[in-house]
């Protein structure tokens, strides 16, 4: 199987397939991504993502990371600049302070979740941005401390920082909640969704 950076190298020299290809491989995770964040606009932004990534293909390269990494740091822009068309104060999402129930004002439904899943989105809205995507990029996605750096532009330091506090606090509102093993809950949400939001 081809490397991103060899399928890259092929739609740079103009086979589109190869783009295709790109896209295919990551689509889920971009979905899922976005959905635990924008339900509503999940398709939107997901196509701006890919519409971003095709404008800066030409930009990439592999010394900075994985293509995978990259195309996450994309996608939190596109979610930033997502959330600020969605405010009066354009200029302010503080994605270390603001949570995506502050941002969006109140919680996001998912009605295919089962109960337990929805506590646990429930308790990832109350995160701060930055700590959710750092969450759900290491435990979901699999990146590692580096790449997640290189998605969310700190050092790797800060990120461990930051899973550390991501996973206390998620396990505190999920305590209080009385779930019983908070982060096989976590792991089960990833699956569920990903189902095609039009099946739900």
């Amino acid at each position: 199987m081809e490397t991103d950076f060899e399928l890259l190298a092929s739609w740079r020299a103009g086979d589109l397939e190869a783009g295709n290809a790109l896209v295919r491989r990551h689509f889920i995770s971009l979905y899922v991504f976005v959905r635990s964040k924008a339900p509503d606009a999940a398709d939107d932004l997901v196509q701006r993502i890919f519409e971003a990534c095709v404008a800066a293909r030409d930009r990439i390269d592999d010394e900075r990371g994985t293509f995978k990494a990259y195309l996450f740091g994309i996608a939190r822009r596109q979610l930033v600049y997502w959330f600020r068309e969605q405010r009066r104060d354009r200029d302010h999402v503080d994605t270390m302070n603001d949570s995506i129930a502050q941002l969006t004002g109140s919680p996001s439904r998912i009605v295919a979740l089962r109960q337990e899943q929805q506590t646990v989105l429930e308790a990832l809205h109350e995160l701060p941005l930055d700590l959710q995507i750092a969450l759900e990029l290491y435990y979901w996605e699999e990146l590692t401390v580096p790449e997640v750096a290189a998605v969310l532009e700190v050092p790797e330091g800060t990120i461990k920082s930051r899973l550390h506090r991501a996973r206390q606090l998620l396990r505190d509102r999920l305590d209080a909640a009385g779930e019983g093993d908070p982060f096989a809950t976590f792991q089960g949400l990833r699956a569920s969704l990903a189902i095609d939001e039009h099946k739900t």
